[in-house]
This record gives C-alpha cells, sequence and structure tokens, in this order.
C-alpha cells in the first residue's frame, strides 16, 4: 500500500474514533473543563494525532493508549458522581472573591488572580462597577458568578407584584423559503393561517420568506432575503390595549350619563374593574 494511502486511512479512522470518544465522554468535554479533563483533552487529540501520522509498524499501540485514557476518564466520572468529597478533590472547590461587597485579596491571591483579571472577569458579567456586587465566586470550571446588590439588580414585574404569562419557545414556521409542517402543527396552526398573516405583513410569496417565527403571543415575526424590502409590523396588541381603554371611558361615559343611582353604581365598579384589567395587562400589551 502506498505511504500516502496508508497516512489517510490511519488520519480517518484517528478522526472517527477521536469523534466517538468526544461523544461518549459527554459535552463537559467541549464546555466546562476541569484541569483532568483539560489534561485529558490535549492527550487524546495528541495520541489521534499520533495514530494518523507515526510510521513505525506500532502505530495501532496509539489506538490503544487512547482506549485506557478513555477508560480512565470514565472511572473518573464515576467517582465524581458518587463521592462529592473527589469532586472537590478533582474538581477543586469554588472559591469566594466579592463577599459583602468586600474584596477577599487572600482569596484573589490563592487563585493567582490580579485587580485587573477580576476587572475583566466582572465585566463579561456586564458588571463595571465593583461597588454594585454583593457576591462573587470562581467556580471550579474558572468561570465567575455574580450577584448584585440589590438596588442594582434588574427590575422585573415580579418586583410590581405583577404575574406575566410564562413565555414558550418560539416555533420557526418558514426556513430558507419552505414552511416547515411540524412547528405549524405544533402551534395548532395551518397553512391558510400562514398565508393570511403573510398577507397581512405584505409578504407576497412563502419563497420571499428567510425565516418565520411565531411567538408565544401568536404573533409572525418575518425577515426576508431582501433586506430592501419592509415588513408591515403588527399593531395587535397596541389595539388591544386601546379597545380596553375605549371601554373603560364608555363605561364612564354611562356613568356619568345616567341618572339611575343603582345603575350609576353599576357602570362605576365596571369601570374600575376595567382599569385594574389593564394595570395588569399593560406590561404585555406594551412590549
Amino acid at each position: 500500500m502506498p505511504l500516502w494511502l496508508e497516512i489517510m486511512l490511519r488520519t480517518l479512522v484517528a478522526v472517527v474514533t477521536l469523534f466517538l470518544l468526544t461523544k461518549m465522554l459527554g459535552k463537559r468535554q467541549v464546555t466546562q473543563l476541569s484541569v483532568f479533563e483539560y489534561i485529558t483533552g490535549i492527550t487524546i487529540g495528541s495520541l489521534a494525532a499520533y495514530v494518523s501520522l507515526d510510521l513505525e509498524d506500532n502505530w495501532y499501540l496509539g489506538l490503544v493508549s487512547l482506549g485506557v485514557w478513555v477508560t480512565v476518564s470514565f472511572g473518573i466520572e464515576f467517582l465524581q458522581l458518587k463521592s462529592k468529597t473527589m469532586r472537590d478533590w478533582i474538581d477543586g472547590k469554588s472559591t469566594v472573591l466579592i463577599k459583602n461587597g468586600k474584596i477577599l485579596e487572600d482569596n484573589l491571591k490563592k487563585e493567582r488572580l490580579t485587580s485587573d483579571e477580576l476587572l475583566l472577569l466582572l465585566r463579561k458579567k456586564d458588571v463595571f462597577k465593583v461597588a454594585d456586587v454583593e457576591f462573587a465566586m470562581m467556580e471550579s470550571s474558572g468561570d465567575v458568578s455574580v450577584l448584585l446588590k440589590s438596588e442594582n439588580m434588574p427590575f422585573t414585574p415580579k418586583h410590581l407584584g405583577i404575574k406575566v404569562a410564562p413565555e414558550y419557545e418560539p416555533q420557526a414556521v418558514i426556513m430558507d423559503g419552505q414552511v416547515m409542517e411540524q412547528p405549524l402543527a405544533t402551534i395548532g396552526r395551518d397553512n391558510k393561517w400562514l398565508s393570511e398573516q403573510l398577507t397581512a405583513l405584505g409578504v407576497k410569496t412563502v419563497q420571499d420568506v428567510y425565516l418565520a417565527q411565531v411567538d408565544s403571543f401568536g404573533e409572525l415575526y418575518v425577515d426576508l432575503f431582501n433586506d430592501q424590502i419592509k415588513v408591515t409590523v403588527p399593531q395587535k396588541r397596541a389595539n388591544t390595549l386601546a379597545t380596553m381603554k375605549k371601554c373603560e371611558a364608555d363605561l364612564e361615559l354611562f356613568c356619568l350619563s345616567t341618572e339611575d343611582e343603582k345603575t350609576k353604581q353599576m357602570y362605576w365598579q365596571c369601570s374600575r374593574t376595567m382599569q385594574h384589567i389593564i394595570e395588569k395587562v399593560r406590561p404585555l400589551l406594551i412590549q
């Protein structure tokens, strides 16, 4: 067999083997790496290169070495699943860097972090002032988790005591000019509904659409192949809010126009109820 063909076949075997072993080791090998997993990844890659390029007759021993490394990795992961002590010893413990708004300099030295590196890690979390941080911890993966002080946390409907409807995964109903039947059926819609929505947005054909998504409120977002064409923005939520306000105003008008005290009280109560409903749903309708 020609040498170039043998190298080609070895490389193909090494690539397939490396891919299968990486799949077996799981997603952690390509995301949050511990020290041991980092070493394992480098070593397995080096062994795969050895298998593909070694010109000696015993190149297959590299596959044996790969198998040993993978077996050891499985054994380590099993111990980590069964024992917290082993997890702490292998992965290491998390280290508190900031506590109660105070930087712990001794822990920074322990992790060999400078103040510049700490600020860099905080900026990666969109935090630019140490004074805004209540608590920060370096995880075993090297990432930093940050808890802001209460006054610096993002304002949410929960702070106002408002319960909002849960958001569901948007469904892509058109991709590359093709209707996706399964996502469309998942949201309980059909091609007729989709065609009507596209017409309302001023889109002539499905083939003009690069991507279309339906959100949890049933609204359709469309991106066209031709970026020069502007798509009409639907105003369903704004129209709904305007209609509710009109109902409230009509009820107040009826309350003022009637002479019957009992009827006046009924209209007034309905108007207050409608006002309360509007306050509750306004955050959903003005997005």
